[in-house]
């Protein structure tokens, strides 16, 4: 038995020492449940004698202020609604964890940037505290969204993300006068070149198609909130009928990158690039940051046997317009929105309703999906 005044004065070792000795009893067997509070207490990145078992991670990428009791960003309705309270210090990333030891669903924010979601999700996969081999994640935000596809409020499934970044650029001013743009794909000739075959190293992943097929079967027919204000901005997109009806569920394709970028120019910009990206598989429908940060290192992960690749989902939607309305000037548009995005309220609340929808039949079959993902 351990002596109480080590139980009091060094809790950790304790617990350490407690598993220690039951284990060289011989009377636990070698697969003992595990024990979600002594792994809270095992130090961040330290060996763990019974890691926390992780059946999904929810990866937000912001919060507006404080978690709770304030405007809600995209971590807030997860934390309060799935019952999120055991907080588990993670001082290697931006924002600690939230974990529900009853239905062993973990929370995260990787703060804004591909930097911050590479760096948290390496941080999580490689922490010997938790067990993520046959954890699903979900990457539930908010996104600009294309007025040609979808309206704000609406939410997409992505089946590729397609990074922005990796490319090269000349000034606008700069540009020869027969190129579209000064920005082209690394391994071309130029923005005209559309002959070259491109060579992904990072510029692109597509999702596991049978798991986002089954999770857009799943809610595509979910009836999502609307509101007399969104409808107001959307009814100024005279000439775009999809940027004009009430929120709705879509499979839709995302481009990741670190600038905010907005205008009719650059979203054409957008169309081309994963068109171009995905050989004419993919559809630009959101405009993001963090996701080929986030599927870079799961790449990673799986090859080290940390995390499953195949069990990734994105799902954005849309809290703004990536291009304004007919009549007005993207300067204006963009300035104004960056005082509030106009669908922010509904998109928070519509990412939310249909990611937990996803997460919801996770764990009911999870018998059988911890075995393989659901098709």
């Amino acid at each position: 038995m351990i002596d109480e005044r080590v139980s009091m004065r060094f809790p950790f070792w304790a617990s350490l020492l407690a598993g220690a000795a039951v284990l060289f009893a011989g009377s636990a067997p070698a697969t003992a449940a595990p024990q979600p509070v002594a792994a809270a207490q095992c130090l961040p990145t330290g060996p763990c004698a019974h890691p926390i078992v992780v059946k999904v991670v929810i990866v937000s990428l912001f919060e507006i202020g404080k978690d709770e009791g304030d405007q809600a960003g995209e971590f807030q309705l997860w934390k309060a609604r799935r019952g999120l309270t055991q907080r588990i210090a993670f001082p290697q990333s931006y924002h600690d964890l939230y974990y529900n030891p009853q239905t062993q669903v973990l929370g995260m924010v990787t703060g804004i940037g591909t930097s911050r979601s590479t760096a948290a999700t390496m941080a999580l996969g490689l922490d010997p505290r938790f067990d993520l081999r046959h954890a699903y994640w979900l990457v539930a935000g908010i996104a600009g969204i294309d007025p040609q596809d979808a309206s704000i409020g609406s939410v997409a499934w992505a089946r590729y993300v397609v990074d922005g970044d990796l490319a090269h650029e000349i000034d606008a001013r700069e540009i020869p006068k027969d190129w579209k743009s000064g920005y082209f794909p690394r391994g071309s000739k130029g923005p005209n070149d559309t002959t070259t075959v491109l060579d992904p190293d990072g510029e692109v992943f597509q999702i596991n198609p049978a798991l986002v097929n089954w999770a857009y079967r799943l809610t595509k027919d979910m009836p999502l909130p609307d509101s007399p204000a969104i409808k107001a901005e959307r009814l100024r997109f005279t000439g775009h009928p999809n940027a004009r009806k009430p929120p709705f569920v879509l499979e839709g394709d995302q481009l990741s990158a670190m600038t905010f970028w907005h205008g009719t120019l650059l979203t054409d910009w957008a169309n081309t690039w994963v068109k171009r990206w995905t050989g004419g598989k993919g559809e630009f429908v959101t405009s993001a940051m963090e996701d080929t940060g986030v599927l870079q290192a799961m790449t990673y992960l799986d090859k080290a046997g940390r995390a499953d690749k195949h069990r990734v989902l994105v799902l954005r939607a849309g809290s703004n317009y990536t291009m304004p309305p007919p009549g007005v000037d993207a300067a204006s548009y963009l300035l104004r929105e960056n005082e509030g995005y106009a669908g922010l309220e509904a998109a928070v609340e519509n990412v939310y309703r249909v990611g937990s929808k996803v997460v919801d039949a996770w764990l009911a079959d999870w018998a059988t999906f911890e075995k393989s993902p659901p098709r």
